[in-house]
């Protein structure tokens, strides 16, 4: 297991007033907390268990954290993955020395098959984060945080199940009870506030987020009893919150994180009540991202920050119809990124065309000032501007 780096943010600290540091979770082994959790949890077991092997069901991270953890120790690991699970994800889980079973279209549906193969083998299962030993194993982070930056004041934790923000809060509130430990979830996946409202673990109606790390129906039962006591907020994040938050971190951190490890930067972006005290440590829980993926959720951050602007307009099929665009594209600073030109798209008239532009932009601002450009030009109604 790595002792993980703690980075400072300059963008950050300016935009929160406070000073921020990273915890780099995503440059732990596997590429994220987990086998924190998972390596405790299975180094634990007696000898009888270990010769029956482990078993586990994860989409990504904690299926790579069993395998490494397993594979470290010389226990035979099993992971059922759903039949959707990304193809790099698939392939690490094996490269780290897990048998991988597709089974299933959700993770629900894996960890069934997981606990059936369990119940028939004797197989020990090795729940993501309803256990305290993992709980205790993710409490190896919030130490971590303390000995790196003894002045924390404020900690914000990505937040699934919970397994990360309890151990994280029982190490810190242990030591540092005034330390603020705040917990941010997918708004379009959050179990957590409805559950602290109703005093007990409820589950969500649904799971629909980029941020699928952290896409956890029901809180588990553990990470619930130390959530409920110790955590001081918790705090939910839009999925345009989320892909601006990761386009930070990629651009002035110089760091990769998955949507879900982005959470805690997005809430200090976005999240203007925030009650911070003291220096900032927020947690980037996971680095594990599909390539595919990355270029989707940067280019979707690029437009929630008003930098990518994609725009259908009319103009008439005759020589030069295209360049007076661009020139007017390029006279107002829009830099053209993309360009499609159709005769045969939406009711045309004949003698026309549609041409959809992509530009890069500057900002909302600039956006509305490229936008009036167009409308007063006559290739937008003014009216839906």
């Amino acid at each position: 297991m790595r002792r993980t780096p703690i980075v400072a943010s300059r963008a950050l600290s300016e935009a929160c007033g406070h000073e921020v540091w990273l915890k780099c979770e995503n440059l732990q082994r596997t590429g994220s907390f987990k086998p924190r959790g998972a390596y405790m949890r299975i180094q634990g077991l007696t000898q009888e268990q270990r010769d029956r092997g482990v078993v586990a069901a994860s989409a990504g991270n904690h299926a790579q954290g069993v395998a490494w953890s397993a594979t470290t120790l010389g226990i035979r690991s099993r992971v059922y993955m759903p039949i959707g699970a990304s193809l790099p994800k698939i392939s690490a889980t094996r490269a780290y020395g897990a048998e991988v079973v597709l089974d299933g279209t959700i993770i629900d549906e894996s960890l069934l098959a997981a606990q059936a193969y369990a119940d028939e083998t004797g197989a020990t299962l090795i729940h993501p984060f309803d256990h305290e030993d993992i709980v205790t194993g993710q409490a190896t982070v919030g130490v971590e945080i303390m000995a790196q930056m003894p002045d924390v004041g404020t900690v914000l934790v990505p937040l699934g199940g919970g397994g990360l923000l309890a151990g994280i809060a029982a190490a810190i509130k242990s030591q540092r009870p005034e330390v603020r430990i705040i917990g941010v979830q997918a708004a379009d996946a959050a179990a957590w506030p409805i559950s602290l409202q109703a005093g007990r673990p409820v589950r969500a109606e649904s799971m629909s987020t980029m941020a699928d790390g952290i896409a956890v129906a029901m809180p588990g039962a553990v990470p619930y009893r130390y959530v409920s006591e110790l955590v001081d907020e918790v705090v939910t994040v839009s999925e345009d919150e989320i892909s601006r938050a990761l386009l930070l971190v990629l651009e002035r951190a110089k760091l990769v994180v998955e949507p879900a490890g982005a959470t805690a930067v997005a809430a200090l972006m976005a999240r203007g009540d925030l009650d911070l005290r003291g220096d900032v440590s927020a947690v980037l829980s996971g680095g594990n991202i599909d390539p595919l993926l990355l270029t989707h959720v940067a280019t979707h951050g690029l437009r929630a920050a008003g930098r990518y602007l994609t725009v259908s307009v009319t103009v008439p099929d005759r020589p030069g119809g295209l360049a007076d665009l661009l020139a007017l594209l390029r006279d107002v600073g829009a830099s053209v990124v993309d360009v499609i030109h159709s005769r045969v798209a939406g009711e045309l008239r004949l003698g026309d065309v549609q041409v959809t532009v992509s530009v890069e932009t500057r900002g909302p601002d600039h956006q509305q000032t490229v936008r009036a450009a167009l409308a007063e030009a006559g290739y937008l109604d003014p009216a839906h501007e």
